[in-house]
């Protein structure tokens, strides 16, 4: 039999502020926001002691229940990362990395089955052992659910072990069939999202229990491969393996902005080449190159529209792409609304070749030396920092790269 477990950070990004203020998150009020954007910006964490108030970990600003002198924790994402790394580190020092699946920035799961003689201790000894250990380093509380596969330990750390005082819950197949199992509603299932659950529910089905009596052709009917991994799983059955890493055979990249204010057709030019070129220089560190360009624009009020293009070649010239985004754009867009979100995609990924067809339409020697500026940049931005080199655009008032450069996954560093 396996042993799988799920350690999740509790309120991790609060949580984080609070240790390196030295403050207790179950007294203290700490929400991680940046308050000088605007009231709608979004809480990313409160502290437990909030939690415990009834207010949600994801909210706006303004929608914080007033009576409480809170404290704003400007997000740091490059400290969060960083934190997250040391937790990472330490439960490698328990098992092997081929046993360890990195689930988010706060989350993991791991393979316990190998460890269990090892240590001559029982699933729930060893993941309290790698909980203090946690703890005792960084200042961290985890809760970890623990399950006979992938799925029961997720199910086990999202429904029971946040509940437990001790944060450790272990669920057993054989506990799903049991009469005082129920979970509700179903989207508190993992795996199942709203859509789905709206779906279940028109259907009569509500509940962890309905689902178990649901039949596997009806579910597979109504939602194909999906319908059969939910059978499987209400059942208590995953067969996945932590060790079988999954390497797709297509990857994309993507790259987009939410702006600040209205922006126009010529502005939002601006943004579109910016974010083309972040985007190639990222596509050429990993040494692969695009077949095929897409574009988002979110307009203002009403509307957006979507569009790809596939390029004739493997490109990894920001100017090439650029001006396949270009196209797109000026072909779709409605230059009378103004625009407040902007996102391209990269997709057909290949890796680089040294060698690639010469277009017989372009000058060899033009392609020869764009290559060499670009790799030139790519290298200098590498060693000294993305905004040690930029298109002189960037002191344009309508220019967001300067600002960007400074954010990690949309925030402070």
């Amino acid at each position: 039999m396996n042993i799988y477990a799920v350690i999740d950070l509790k309120s991790f990004y609060s949580y984080v502020e609070c240790v390196d203020r030295n403050l207790n998150p179950y007294e203290t009020p700490l929400v991680v926001a940046d308050k000088s954007r605007s009231k709608n910006t979004i809480i990313l964490s409160v502290t437990p002691y909030l939690k415990n108030k009834g207010i949600p970990s994801r909210l706006r600003i303004k929608d914080l229940p007033s009576g409480e002198n809170y404290i704003y924790a400007v997000p740091r994402m490059e400290r969060y990362l960083e934190m997250s790394n040391n937790v990472f580190s330490i439960i490698l020092n328990f098992i092997s990395e081929e046993d360890l699946h990195i689930y988010s920035i706060d989350e993991c799961f791991i393979n316990l089955t190998p460890y269990l003689n090892y240590y001559k201790l029982n699933p729930y000894d060893l993941v309290k052992k790698i909980k203090c250990e946690i703890k005792n380093l960084t200042g961290l509380e985890t809760t970890i659910g623990i399950g006979e596969n992938m799925f029961l330990a997720k199910l086990s750390l999202d429904n029971f072990a946040k509940q437990r005082e001790d944060g450790i819950f272990f669920l057993k197949k054989e506990d799903v069939f049991k009469n005082d199992f129920n979970i509700f509603p179903l989207n508190k299932i993992w795996g199942i999202g709203d859509k789905i659950m709206a779906k279940l529910n028109y259907f009569g089905i509500y509940s962890y229990k309905d689902m178990l009596k649901a039949n596997k052709n009806f579910l597979m009917n109504q939602f194909g491969i999906i319908g059969e991994e939910l059978y499987q799983h209400i059942n208590g059955i995953d067969d996945t393996n932590i060790r079988e890493k999954y390497i797709p055979v297509s990857t994309s990249l993507t790259n987009g902005q939410t702006l600040f204010f209205d922006y126009d057709y010529i502005q939002t030019k601006l943004i579109i080449r910016e974010l083309c070129d972040d985007l190639t220089q990222r596509m050429r560190l990993m040494n692969k190159t695009c077949g095929c360009v897409s574009l988002y624009i979110g307009y203002s009020k009403n509307g957006s529209f979507f569009r790809q293009l596939s390029l004739l070649r493997q490109y990894d010239s920001s100017f090439e792409l650029y001006s396949a985004l270009l196209q797109i754009y000026e072909k779709f867009i409605d230059k009378e609304k103004k625009i407040r979100k902007v996102s391209i995609t990269f997709s057909k990924l290949k890796q680089y070749n040294s060698y690639f067809q010469i277009d017989l339409f372009e000058d060899c020697k033009k392609q020869e030396k764009l290559k060499l500026l670009e790799n030139t940049i790519d290298n200098i931005q590498s060693r000294f920092g993305n905004n040690s080199i930029m298109r002189a655009t960037a002191l344009l008032k309508h220019s967001t790269i300067i600002e960007r450069h400074g954010f990690i996954g949309g925030h402070k560093r």
